[in-house]
């Protein structure tokens, strides 16, 4: 992207509360006034701190925003910001927990339809009380939904991608020119996958189907307590290994859902009338049973589900349960990764209950108890999505350095099944193309009566809207086959997508075979064929 492109999007974010306010990111874009008091004339509703903003731009135009915030009186709190636009209110563009003695970090943004001559971006506390608040630093940038698509086409280019020259030779070691060259990729990198339930099991069209496009997996129910266990002492992993042998005979990578659910809702009734000592008795011999049958099975395990909005087990348990879980579950299976899964993280900022600090504050606590905390989970059940707000809020997790997963990717059914689609896609890519996501999973698994909110096929599995932009995206993000003839050095060059490859040399009457891997790295990668 040049100059001329616009600004280059800054994915600049930070976790850590810190002594100075940095500089603004993008010199403040748009906005050119230090935060005061400003009146709502119709109204006559009075906002402090807030910024007076001008004629903002609408048409879809995405804005970037992001500011210090820091408070004057004792305490934290949990701080939103909010735009009042001409034509629409938008509650949350952002949020951060503010404190007092130190700055921290606010990043988010929001999409405009309509333009506004005249709008007001203010803060508040969620919990309605006054407090004192220190604004700086302040930036707001708009970008073109032209602009917005460029850098995640440059950042594919740059992240998911990667530079082979493919060189042709004779045991001599001369370069041969005019040598055929096939190129195939015959598995990708990237996980990308489904949720699935029992229904895939004897039904080799859904089968087939699956294991067609995806190399990742996860089961919706089937290994979830009230599954496993329905009634205490009958224990069953019948259904859930039939999955696996489907899941091993396809080479779908498949992530562990999940040992604990927090939600009182989806705790098995006989769990729930047990005493506390009962109750202690029960979670280890879960944890056990599970982890030791399927050890090394699963790539992840989501330890205490929904942590953030549910305490059933600290509640009977004490504060340190979910702490207990993560330490026994990394004893029981040392190489899976534990993951703190969430939803309404990424898909909005107005549920207090999980805003990305509160999700870092949480996720610190485990590992200042000593926790193996090695992923964050980001279930994705959205609605209509906010592009810029889930950008910045994986920029401010990314900054963790732990695995990112969008985890149960879906699009709310209360829209038609067109849009769904639409903000399908917008979700998808936006998460393929940020670097510091590592796997994508959808909430698609397949019912007789449909799917939990979102099915990508009918029951004849014929493609739905949300389906064809599944399969227009898998194939974009593969590397077509490659047919071509070296040049005068005995080369060929290309961009290929990560993953494996399949090489077909052919010069003369001689053939040649090989395979290479294509691993993320910053250098072109070189392979050699001797033909």
């Amino acid at each position: 992207m040049g100059v001329a492109d616009g600004p280059l999007y800054d994915s600049t974010a930070y976790t850590e509360c810190k002594r100075q306010p940095q500089k603004p990111l993008y010199g403040g874009g748009i906005i050119v006034n230090e935060p005061s008091a400003v009146v709502d004339r119709d109204k006559g509703d009075v906002y402090s701190p807030a910024f007076l903003l001008k004629n903002l731009t609408g048409n879809g135009t995405i804005y970037s925003f992001s500011s210090w915030v820091k408070l004057r009186s004792a305490g934290s709190a949990l701080i939103q910001a909010s735009l009042k636009a001409e034509d629409e209110t938008y509650s949350c563009i952002g949020t951060v927990l503010a404190k007092r003695g130190c700055w921290s970090f606010l990043k988010g943004g929001f999409v405009l339809d309509s333009p506004s001559n005249l709008s007001i971006l203010f803060f508040r506390n969620t919990d309605g009380r006054d407090v004192s608040l220190a604004i700086a630093s302040a930036s707001l940038q708009p970008f073109s939904v032209q602009q917005w698509n460029t850098y995640q086409k440059y950042m594919i280019n740059t992240e998911r991608k990667r530079a082979v020259t493919v060189h042709v030779s004779n045991e001599q070691g001369k370069g041969l020119q005019g040598a055929a060259i096939t190129v195939e990729q015959i598995s990708k990198d990237f996980p990308f996958g489904s949720a699935i339930s029992k229904t895939i099991l004897g039904n080799l069209p859904y089968q087939n189907w699956f294991g067609e496009r995806f190399n990742a997996a996860v089961f919706e129910n089937e290994l979830k307590w009230y599954a496993t266990e329905p009634q205490q002492g009958n224990v069953t992993y019948i259904i859930a290994d039939q999955m696996l042998q489907f899941v091993r005979a396809n080479k779908i990578t498949t992530r562990g859902h999940n040992i604990f659910w927090e939600d009182p809702k989806y705790t098995p009734a006989w769990v729930r009338n047990l005493t506390s000592d009962q109750l202690k008795s029960a979670v280890n011999s879960r944890i056990q049973s599970l982890m030791t049958k399927y050890k090394e099975e699963f790539i992840h395990w989501d330890v205490s589900n929904e942590m953030l909005h549910f305490d059933f087990y600290e509640k009977q348990l004490g504060p340190n349960a979910t702490l207990d879980f993560f330490q026994t579950a990394h004893k029981s299976d040392p190489l899976a990764t534990l993951f703190m899964n969430e939803f309404n993280v990424v898909e909005t900022c107005t549920d207090v209950n999980s805003t990305v600090d509160t999700y870092v504050s949480r996720l610190r606590e485990l590992q200042q108890g000593g926790v193996s905390m090695d992923g964050i989970g980001l279930e994705g059940h959205f609605t209509r999505p906010n592009l810029p707000l889930m950008r910045a809020i994986i920029d401010k997790l990314a900054t963790l350095g732990l695995p990112i997963w969008l985890t149960e990717v879906d699009i709310s059914n209360t829209l038609d099944k067109e849009t769904q689609a639409i903000y399908l896609e917008q979700v998808l890519r936006e998460g393929f193309s940020h670097p510091s996501v590592n796997g994508i999973m959808l909430w698609t698994a397949l019912h007789p009566y449909g799917c939990y909110e979102m099915c990508l096929t009918d029951n004849n599995l014929q493609n739905l809207p949300a389906g064809d932009v599944v399969d227009r995206l898998l194939k974009e993000w593969q590397t077509r086959k490659i047919e071509a003839q070296t040049d005068e050095h005995g080369s060929h060059s290309f961009y290929g997508f990560l993953g494996e490859y399949r090489v077909s040399v052919k010069y003369g009457n001689r053939t040649t075979n090989s395979t290479f891997s294509l691993c993320q790295g910053e250098e072109t990668r070189h392979v050699s064929i001797l033909v």
